[in-house]
């Protein structure tokens, strides 16, 4: 079912260019902007293709709720990395916050997400599908760049697919490294780079990392992605190749991460 979308936009913007490119985008094409900024590392960005951006802690809730009703936001997408490990730090944790871990049975990402799109539904807002603005940015199957994955290399993708594809069964991480058909790392609450530093020291070189979509995706969340930031990862701990799902996976700045990929020799391939 197609949308029909409102002018003016609302974005809850996490860490990375994912969240710059979509308000980028969305200027573009004639929409109005309004971020709510949950990270330091892209708000002077933001600024530049957003009418205006608030900045508060992901624990706000409040205030983040008050600014959406004020500024009368009825359509909001979700972009950008906000790591579950606030969940242990717990900085700025308001009433309704902690309220709202306490009644949660599991923390887990669905669990949470579900509970924050719920409650954000119940004052009449409706949450878009992440990709809505920026389809372009979606990674077609095959391989990118000049680098062709060996046979070990292809049985290691394989290996690391299938299992991904069983872990986010349980809704514990997007990716895993791999080395000669054995598991490095599974990635949990820390994210996927420190996943792949975790996995790479082990394996010391060559290993394969493998990032994958849940087997029945809600798109207005959590849609695996890669940029530069993970390519740099990888060279750094001597991974050579990394594999993600054709079609359910964005990749930012695809041009300066192929050519990072060709000049270090690492296989971006997508299946």
């Amino acid at each position: 079912m197609s949308v029909v979308l409102e002018h003016k936009q609302g974005l809850i913007a996490g860490d990375g260019l994912l969240p710059v490119k979509m308000a980028q985008y969305a200027k573009e094409n004639g929409f109005d902007v309004v971020a709510i900024s949950l990270s330091n590392d892209n708000y002077k960005q933001l600024k530049k293709y957003c009418s205006k951006v608030y900045s508060f802690c992901p624990g706000e809730v409040q205030k983040i709720e008050k600014v959406l009703k004020t500024e009368e936001i009825t359509q909001l997408t979700f972009l950008g990395k906000v790591s579950k490990t606030i969940l242990i730090k717990r900085p700025k944790f308001d009433a309704k916050a902690v309220d709202f871990i306490k009644k949660a049975i599991r923390l887990n990402d669905d669990k949470v997400m579900l509970m924050i799109i719920e409650e954000l539904e119940n004052i009449g807002i409706t949450i878009l599908d992440q990709t809505l603005f920026i389809k372009n940015l979606m990674i077609p199957s095959g391989v990118l760049g000049k680098t062709q994955p060996s046979k070990e290399q292809i049985e290691d993708v394989n290996y690391g697919y299938w299992l991904a594809k069983e872990v986010e069964k349980l809704d514990v991480g997007q990716s895993v490294v791999i080395k000669d058909k054995m598991v490095m790392a599974v990635e949990a609450i820390e994210g996927t780079d420190k996943c792949i530093k975790r996995g790479c020291k082990i394996a010391r070189k060559n290993s394969r990392v493998v990032k994958v979509a849940k087997p029945a995706q809600d798109k207005r969340f959590d849609i695996p992605a890669i940029g530069l930031k993970t390519l740099k990862t990888m060279k750094q701990y001597k991974a050579d190749l990394i594999a993600v799902e054709a079609g359910e996976t964005i990749i930012v700045d695809r041009e300066e991460v192929i050519k990072f990929a060709d000049k270090h020799g690492i296989v971006i391939m997508a299946v």
